[in-house]
C-alpha cells in the first residue's frame, strides 16, 4: 500500500470530481463540500489507513438533461481512462441508474446515481456523485 500525502490525495480526488462533472455538461445547481479524509474500513488492524471522499450532487435540472449526463459518461469515461464496473441500476427500491467505474490504475472509484424526484416522491431529483481514492497510508 503506498504511503501519500492526505492533503494531495483530496486535491486529487476534487480534480477527478471536476474531470467527472466537465464529461457530464450539464448545467445545473452543484453542491460541493470537498473532498474529506476518512478511514478504510477495509483495514481494522490498527493500521493508519485512509481514503479520501467526495461526494457531491447536481440538481434543478430537467431529469431528462440529466439521463444525457449519464450517456455522456458512459462514452466519456473510458476515453479519459476509466473502467465501467457497473452500469445498471442500483439496489435502492427505485432501482435508480447507476454506474461505477474505477480509474485504470485503480486510484479512484466513482459512483454516480441519478435519484428521479418521480421515484422518490417529494426530494428533488438529482445526480449523485462520490468520487472517492483508493486506501493509503498517511505519511
Amino acid at each position: 500500500m503506498k504511503v501519500r500525502d492526505g492533503e494531495t490525495v483530496k486535491a486529487q480526488v476534487e480534480q477527478a470530481s471536476s474531470r467527472i462533472l466537465e464529461m457530464m455538461k450539464i448545467e445545473g445547481k452543484v453542491t460541493d463540500t470537498g473532498a474529506v479524509t476518512v478511514r478504510c474500513a477495509d483495514y481494522d488492524s490498527g493500521e493508519e489507513v485512509y481514503r479520501a471522499r467526495h461526494p457531491w450532487s447536481v440538481y434543478q435540472v430537467p431529469v431528462s438533461d440529466m439521463e444525457k449526463a449519464m450517456d455522456r459518461l458512459r462514452n466519456g469515461l473510458p476515453k479519459k481512462g476509466w473502467e465501467i464496473v457497473k452500469d445498471g441500476v442500483d439496489e435502492s427500491a427505485a432501482k435508480s441508474p447507476q454506474i461505477v467505474a474505477e480509474s485504470k490504475g485503480q486510484e479512484y472509484a466513482v459512483d454516480v446515481r441519478l435519484l428521479d424526484e418521480r421515484k422518490y416522491g417529494d426530494d428533488p431529483s438529482l445526480i449523485e456523485v462520490t468520487v472517492q481514492s483508493a486506501c493509503y497510508r498517511a505519511n
